[in-house]
């Protein structure tokens, strides 16, 4: 590019920037030339970043942000798996400590005819992402191309596919952007990252679960329901079925956090048992998944079989049918306990009597990750932490709040300053909070 077109490009960007710093509305010719611009390398950093910067404060309009998911989305390939005739429809999380309802839920919703798509979730923090926790299984792997993607979706009926680069390339250089200027929290930027990944799948319609609290890096509630709001319209206005639902993450969920501790647990929720607060959330973001693809006429209906799929097994089957299929040992899964345990196992014990008040998510997630992290680098998938006692619980002086599983000595002291940190206990019973924080549709 020579020296007078990139002066002139510059100024051109530069009138973007200044039009979003006031509160004005893009075109649609405008942001079409930038998400070209972003493809294309012809917008420097510094001028992305304050572009990025002007969204972060003054926002975009739904149609500002449908043209730019769906720029986004183009900006790449899209999977064709158009020739699949069941539904597809893949659910979306912002990532929650702890979480593996979508482990659980692309078995049940796969079980029940709909065809689920997944590329693997990019996660913020100390969230591990579904294809960490799969990878602690012996041979699974996610690493393959788009042809073997499509095949095992019509096989098996669902996939965890590790996104390639040709896949939303626009999007993972405003990924390194967004990480280094603040920008992650944008509502429309969010609206755009996820939904972008997930269309190019080749998904007909997505289920959102938008989650807030310490467990998130959603903190404030408002602005999660402001991002599920945008999320259902942006996705209608591209003609694409939506619902998103606002959930709690204000403490881990489920019974524990760590690689194959969560797979371990997994296997249980498949069996119908397990954390009840687990098995409400898949319950209920399942039924949304369940209706959207129009394979139950009700809400009553689809949780009837979501409940038939788990008790008869054929859940779980799929679960093992798609570990086999990307190359995992399934024999864990029919026999976890045979994994390798970690060396020590040590339970935090509570200094006084009380309710709890306070489980930090984050704090737990923190020490997990001292603990888990060896000194080459690779993740420790033995270690963790089980038995998570959790808020508006009663316990006794010298009970066990968590326990702790770890190899590492010279980490677990450490890590216990996190776990001791993430409990706070008072005399009286704390008001819970609702899972569900609001249905959007």
């Amino acid at each position: 590019m020579d020296t007078q077109m990139s002066c002139e490009l510059v100024r051109r960007f530069s009138t973007f920037i200044e039009k979003k710093v006031y509160g004005e509305e893009l075109t649609e010719s405008e942001v079409k030339e930038i998400a070209n611009a972003i493809i294309t390398k012809k917008i420097p950093d510094y001028q992305l970043s304050a572009l990025l910067m002007a969204i972060y404060f003054q926002n975009m309009s739904v149609q500002e942000a449908s043209v730019w998911t769906e720029e986004l989305t183009l900006s790449g390939d899209v999977v064709d798996i158009g020739s699949i005739s069941l539904p597809k429809i893949c659910r979306c999380s912002t990532g929650g400590v702890g979480d593996k309802s979508a482990l659980v839920l692309i078995a049940i919703t796969a079980a029940c005819g709909i065809v689920v798509p997944m590329l693997a979730d990019k996660c913020d923090g100390l969230i591990i992402p579904d294809t960490d926790k799969l990878s602690a299984i012996p041979g699974f792997s996610c690493h393959f191309d788009a042809k073997n993607f499509q095949k095992q979706l019509k096989k098996v009926g669902c996939c965890y596919y590790e996104q390639p680069e040709n896949i939303v390339p626009a999007d993972a250089i405003l990924d390194r952007i967004r990480r280094t200027t603040g920008t992650v929290p944008s509502v429309p930027l969010m609206t755009g990252s996820i939904l972008a990944n997930k269309l190019s799948s080749g998904a007909d319609g997505v289920v959102v679960d938008v989650k807030w609290g310490n467990g998130s890096f959603i903190r404030d509630v408002e602005q999660a329901k402001q991002l599920g709001r945008m999320i259902t319209r942006v996705a209608r206005s591209l003609n694409k079925k939506c619902i998103a639902v606002v959930t709690d993450a204000n403490q881990p969920l489920g019974k524990t956090v760590g690689t194959w501790l969560e797979i371990e647990e997994t296997v249980e929720l498949l069996q119908g048992r397990g954390d009840p607060e687990m098995q409400d959330l898949i319950l209920r973001v399942g039924m949304e998944i369940i209706r959207l693809a129009g394979v139950a006429g009700s809400t009553l209906s689809a949780k009837q079989m979501i409940i038939k799929k788990l008790s008869d097994g054929s859940a779980l089957s799929k679960f093992k049918e798609m570990v086999a299929a990307q190359g995992g040992d399934a024999t864990f899964i029919d026999d976890p306990t045979k994994y390798p345990k970690a060396k020590y196992a040590r339970k935090l014990s509570a200094q006084k009597r009380g309710y709890i008040h306070t489980v930090n998510a984050g704090m737990i997630a923190h020490g997990v990750s001292l603990l888990s992290r060896k000194k080459d680098g690779t993740t420790d998938h033995t270690v963790g932490v089980s038995g998570i006692m959790k808020v508006g619980m009663q316990i006794k002086q010298g009970e066990p709040l968590v326990m702790i599983h770890y190899n590492d000595e010279s980490s677990l002291e450490p890590a216990l300053e996190y776990f001791r940190d993430a409990y706070r206990l008072a005399p009286k019973r704390p008001v819970l909070n609702e899972l569900i924080v609001e249905r959007i549709a």
